[in-house]
């Protein structure tokens, strides 16, 4: 499956929030320097739904806050059923 969402780096805690547009919005903790956000985004999704780091892909917006992320072997069911909405 595949998310659009829109990274907040620096933020104050790592946490993943359904805004009421119906966008994901993932804050990071991490600077977004070198790649130190996307590194983030990976553990993190990678560890929220118990999956394999080379399962989650950054498809898009490798640069930019706006990103699209694949999520290999994961339906969009069992990822709201494994992200806890804040």
């Amino acid at each position: 499956m595949t998310i659009e969402l829109r990274v907040q780096p620096r933020a104050k805690r790592n946490a993943l929030v359904l805004a009421p547009d119906g966008r994901w919005k993932l804050y990071l903790t991490a600077p977004p320097v070198e790649g130190q956000a996307n590194q983030a985004l990976i553990q993190f999704f990678s560890k929220r739904l118990g999956i394999a780091r080379s399962r989650v892909h950054l498809l898009a917006g490798e640069k930019s806050r706006q990103k699209v992320v694949a999520l290999d072997g994961i339906s969009e069911e069992e990822f709201r059923s494994m992200v806890t909405v804040k």
